[in-house]
């Protein structure tokens, strides 16, 4: 039997995700002493080590309880973690997209930075100074109410 410490040394997690998960519901097999102190046992750890995977991916804290509620459940659950599995992909490369997105838009902005460094252009960046600009870039700003 390990301890909280031991158990997150094995595993690579801190102390406090230890204790998180447990209390979460994530390690169904964790046990406790006659001083109601956390033990985790060889499939304890195993839980540990399934749920550090998943957070790895990113799945969120309750997939992963859906996740080992099924699991609990046996075999004959397969059919709908392969489904829990082929959602959080699909959300995954939803956020791949958004990340890109947000990178296409940074390489406008540091190549922008750059021109302006090299006084290619003037410093439209700071919006304090936008009001001497706004002739420049009218689409972007708004009308003003009536």
């Amino acid at each position: 039997m390990h301890t909280v410490k031991e158990a997150a040394l094995i595993t690579g997690l801190t102390e406090h995700a230890v204790r998180f998960y447990t209390d979460k519901g994530l390690v169904p097999s964790v046990q406790r002493n006659h001083n109601n102190t956390r033990m985790f046992d060889e499939e304890s750890i195993n839980w540990l080590h399934g749920v550090k995977c998943l957070k790895q991916s990113g799945m969120p804290v309750e997939a992963i309880k859906t996740y080992i509620d099924l699991c609990l459940k046996g075999e004959s659950t397969l059919p709908q973690r392969s489904a829990l599995m082929k959602e959080h992909k699909k959300t995954a490369l939803a956020k791949l997209e958004e990340a890109k997105r947000h990178v296409a838009h940074l390489e406008e902005k540091t190549a922008l930075y750059q021109a302006i460094l090299e006084h290619r252009t003037p410093d439209t960046t700071n919006p304090g100074d936008w009001h001497r600009i706004r002739h420049m870039h009218a689409e972007v700003f708004y009308s003003p109410s009536v």
